[in-house]
């Protein structure tokens, strides 16, 4: 989660402001660097998270996702959000050659994975049968219908329009979700900074993205931000903090987002399988020239496992890798901690 940065140098100046709130079934941390202009960009922030959860939420019936997941097959009028958040998961399932991969809607469906995080364990916990609404034939957690492998080419055989549709084919169900809070990110980023006159920086549930006006020198705010395993970690003694600049920075986990059905799972799935990985590294944050990048590599890295450390060295990615035992990785030259 990101900070405001210690007054020093040319900081010393700057009155910089912070809001936290929930947003995207996780939650949102916002600094600005100017207090003044922290109400307006909160505003900003939080009128574009609702119109990516409109557009790209799984969970909401109304969405366009789930319009399009419905009539798999056929081209489906949406926004143009959308197309830009469908391309950035093509975008990112091609640098890691499939391995984040945007076709596992289904996968996660049968898995039981059907609504935001909390309401499935409170349902869960309540004895509710899972019935999901939102990919018709299909039933929520029923092991009738098990989780498959995904078909490899699926995600190269989405159709995007820019100008507002997208086809999937027939036997597809989308699901954003290893992607869908870094694109929000660096939206926020890349127009809010302008919008109201600011330089930000914004967390997504420990999705990171640096937003300058283009007037900003390089290196003006060393923003610091704690990386931690789960989000109430951050206020622990202990937490690491890094300074970053520019770009992105994010965090995946096996440990955060977990319910049980038949047994404890997890959301991060193996395409290769179709059930969740079976991590060597639990918890995986890389840096990156965009919050989406980012989120790509540190998700690959799980999907990887034990060959991330020479892939990560390889690429020349600065990256902090948990092991399942609690032990720390930093390769490639990660940011000293602060």
């Amino acid at each position: 989660m990101p900070s405001a940065p210690e007054s020093s140098g040319t900081t010393a100046t700057i009155s910089y402001g912070t809001a936290r709130w929930n947003a995207l079934g996780s939650y949102a941390a916002l600094v600005v660097a100017d207090v003044a202009k922290l109400d307006a960009a909160r505003a900003a922030c939080e009128r574009i998270l609702a119109d990516v959860d409109r557009a790209a939420s799984r969970f909401r019936t109304d969405s366009d996702l789930a319009r399009v997941n419905r009539a798999a097959g056929d081209w489906v009028g949406v926004t143009p959000l959308l197309c830009r958040a469908v391309s950035a998961a093509v975008w990112a399932a091609d640098l890691t050659d499939g391995l984040v991969d945007p076709t596992l809607g289904r996968q996660l469906l049968a898995l039981g994975y059907d609504r935001d995080i909390d309401e499935l364990r409170r349902s869960m916990a309540a004895g509710q049968a899972l019935d999901s609404t939102v990919t018709p034939g299909l039933v929520s957690g029923d092991p009738a219908q098990a989780s498959h492998p995904a078909r490899t080419s699926a995600w190269r055989e989405i159709e995007i329009d820019p100008q507002g549709a997208v086809r999937v084919p027939h036997d597809v169900s989308l699901d954003l979700g290893a992607t869908g809070k870094a694109f929000a990110a660096d939206l926020i980023a890349e127009t809010v900074p302008a919008e109201v006159g600011t330089d930000l920086v914004i967390s997504l549930g420990g999705d990171v993205a640096i937003g300058l006006l283009p007037t900003t020198p390089p290196g003006t705010h060393p923003w610091r931000v704690s990386v931690t395993e789960l989000p109430e970690d951050v206020a622990k003694p202990g937490a690491e903090i890094v300074v970053i600049t520019e770009g992105g920075l994010a965090t995946s986990s096996v440990l955060a987002r977990r319910w049980w059905n038949d047994g404890e799972l997890h959301h991060l799935l193996d395409p290769r399988t179709g059930r969740p990985v079976e991590a060597a590294f639990r918890t995986v944050t890389a840096c990156g020239v965009s919050c989406v990048e980012a989120n790509a590599i540190s998700t690959s890295s799980i999907v990887r496992g034990r060959d991330a450390v020479d892939w990560l060295e390889h690429e020349d990615v600065a990256a902090r890798l948990v092991d399942a035992d609690g032990t720390v990785h930093r390769v490639a030259g990660w940011p000293v901690s602060a």
